[in-house]
C-alpha cells in the first residue's frame, strides 16, 4: 500500500453553499454528481491520485472535532486562508510552521461546520 487515502467525503448540509465556499476558498471549480440517490460536488482529481467529495447524506452530518483531513493548501496555504471568511467560514489555526521542513498546516471551519486541515511545503 503506497498511499492509504482514496477518497473521503465531507459532509454538507446546504450543498450549494459548501460547493460555493470550496470553490471560492480555493478558487477551485467542484464538479456535480449523485451518487446512491445522494447529491456530491467531486473536487478535481486525476487517476491515480486519490479524490473525494462534498456529500449530502441524512446519515452524515458535519463535525467541527471528528476525523480531520488536510487538503492540498497550494503554494502557500496563506491565500486559502485568507479566502475562507469572505467564503463563509472562519480561520481556526492561522499558517503554522511544522518545523524541521515538513512544511506548514493551517485549520478553518467550513460553511458547514466541519473543520478541515490546510497542508503546503511553503
Amino acid at each position: 500500500m503506497d498511499n492509504p487515502l482514496r477518497w473521503f467525503e465531507i459532509p454538507a448540509l446546504d450543498l450549494d453553499r459548501a460547493t460555493a465556499f470550496y470553490e471560492n476558498a480555493f478558487a477551485i471549480s467542484l464538479r456535480r454528481e449523485s451518487c446512491g440517490g445522494h447529491p456530491m460536488a467531486i473536487f478535481p482529481f486525476a487517476e491515480p491520485n486519490p479524490g473525494g467529495a462534498l456529500v449530502a447524506m441524512p446519515q452524515l452530518a458535519p463535525r467541527d472535532n471528528g476525523t480531520l483531513i488536510y487538503l492540498d493548501g497550494g503554494a502557500d496555504l496563506a491565500a486559502i486562508l485568507a479566502r475562507v471568511p469572505a467564503a463563509g467560514g472562519t480561520v481556526a489555526m492561522a499558517k503554522m510552521d511544522l518545523g524541521n521542513g515538513i512544511g506548514y498546516i493551517g485549520l478553518f471551519i467550513d460553511s458547514e461546520g466541519n473543520r478541515v486541515g490546510v497542508y503546503s511545503p511553503n
